[in-house]
């Protein structure tokens, strides 16, 4: 084929893992089941921050046919110091359009560029897609839950006056049979006023000028809000469920991380224990970490636990690189280590979680709920204790543990704090007594994502649907 017919998709992913391993592992999926001369460029925007280990080794071991390029950085210095990850993350992508522009344009020199698609921080990447008569597509990188509520965000903005938080009746989110109680809508939802809200409005405002709406799930995981997006006349652009949609390996750790927790785990009998981790971006609060420490040692379960130095000040206090510089095991209770050896692993900052998620040993994941945690989880068949922390991790926990009822939800109390004994309490009803019914759901829950990605499955006759649209324009 002549270089000048090459054609491209471009990608273009708002900042932070949650947003890129999806995007890439779409990429992949699209070269391996797909190919017809198709190559991927991710056009990724930066703000200056170092990338983190995980993030340079998911580029570095890209395929061929799929290439990257970095965007000059942006800054965001001039925003107030309490400004929300979800502002962060819009305005990386809206200050970066010049630059996105730039590339685009470059790219049409030796390239026919069929689709643009980003995530849905990054809307404002549409106008540049239109600029250049180039079909603009969504891929939703949390559930379909989430996108059902978002598509619904600017009625309720124009139904109620009052705070979210003060609604006197839950949610009702098209096509999810649970009520959603107002606290557990997103956590920037919750304050009108907030910068969080403002862009989360804009974003959900402009879904509709997709040519198409990717989502990394599957029928069977939320078939009735599937049902109510893909309804005809809505207004809704198409919306195609093309998960799970997952790392079949997790970045390798060069410090030698991966092999010693692989080994350790080596070590225990089967689904014997809990891998304790919230993800790229969480954090805890001191007092929080400290209770989490002393109910995993008053569980007297065994654990593999990933920690990251607390913050006071933000549950997503890592996904920036802010963390603090102290060594996480400094605020740990003293002689914890020493007290759980014998069936705890405590490792700092980074486990390789596919690998962990997928050994034999591995039985419950205390999760901050991020959706891409949830899919890796499901894939591999362990059920999950859910601990939301911020963006809409809440809803995510309300879908798995009274729709899906996959998961356990340790209760805090008035002063917000989850204590240790109820932390013990939550670890040892997941192996005993309920435990059972949520792992035979777990079970057949992961049955259903294998079909749907199988030759004949939902996800893949979705994502050939999507396919076959992109080789038309050709």
């Amino acid at each position: 084929m002549d270089q000048i017919q090459k054609l491209q998709i471009v990608i273009v992913p708002s900042p932070g893992m949650g947003h890129l391993i999806p995007l890439v592992e779409f990429a992949n999926n699209l070269l391996l089941r797909h190919e017809f001369s198709l190559s991927v460029t991710f056009i990724i925007s930066t703000t200056g921050s170092v990338l983190s280990k995980a993030q340079k080794s998911a580029l570095e071991i890209l395929p061929q046919g799929i290439t990257y390029a970095f965007l000059p950085p942006v800054s965001l210095e001039d925003l107030p110091k309490d400004s929300r990850i979800q502002t962060k993350l819009s305005l990386t992508i809206t200050r970066s359009l010049p630059s996105i522009r730039e590339s685009i344009k470059s790219l049409f020199a030796s390239s026919r560029v069929l689709a643009l698609v980003t995530d849905h921080f990054g809307t404002d990447a549409f106008d540049v897609a239109k600029e250049f008569n180039i079909p603009p597509y969504l891929f939703f990188t949390s559930s379909a839950l989430q996108l059902s509520f978002l598509f619904d965000l600017p009625k309720l903005d124009q139904r109620f006056a009052c705070e979210y938080r003060d609604m006197p009746e839950p949610v009702k989110i098209p096509g999810f049979s649970v009520p959603v109680h107002s606290s557990d809508l997103p956590e920037p939802i919750q304050d009108r006023k907030n910068d969080a809200y403002k862009w989360y409005l804009h974003n959900a405002k402009r879904f509709v000028l997709a040519d198409g709406i990717i989502v990394n799930s599957f029928v069977d995981l939320s078939s009735g809000v599937v049902e109510a997006l893909q309804e005809k006349g809505t207004g809704k652009p198409p919306v195609y469920p093309i998960g799970p949609n997952t790392r079949t390996s997790s970045t390798s750790g060069a410090d030698g991380s991966e092999s010693d927790c692989l080994k350790w785990l080596d070590n225990h009998p089967c689904g014997s224990v809990f891998f304790v981790s919230f993800g790229s971006g969480g954090t805890l609060s001191y007092d929080q970490f400290s209770e989490l420490a002393l109910g995993l040692e008053m569980s007297e379960q065994r654990f593999l636990w990933v920690v990251k130095s607390p913050d006071d000040k933000s549950a997503s206090g890592s996904y920036f690189s802010n963390q603090s510089n102290r060594d996480p095991f400094d605020f740990l209770p003293k002689g914890f280590l020493d007290r759980t050896k014998s069936r705890g692993l405590v490792v700092p900052s980074w486990a390789p979680q596919v690998e962990i998620l997928r050994h034999g040993s591995t039985g419950g994941f205390l999760s901050h709920c991020g959706w891409n945690s949830i899919i890796e989880s499901v894939v591999h068949g362990v059920p999950l204790i859910a601990w939301p922390l911020f963006a809409e991790q809440k809803l995510n926990a309300v879908m798995l543990t009274e729709d899906l009822k996959v998961a356990l939800r340790p209760k805090a109390n008035e002063d917000g704090l989850v204590r240790k004994e109820e932390i013990a309490k939550v670890l040892k009803c997941l192996v005993e007594g309920e435990g059972v019914e949520i792992r035979e759901r777990m079970k057949r829950l992961n049955e259903a994502a294998a079909m749907a990605v199988s030759e004949e499955g939902s996800s893949t006759h979705s994502l050939s649907e999507l396919v076959l649209k992109w080789k038309s324009q050709v």
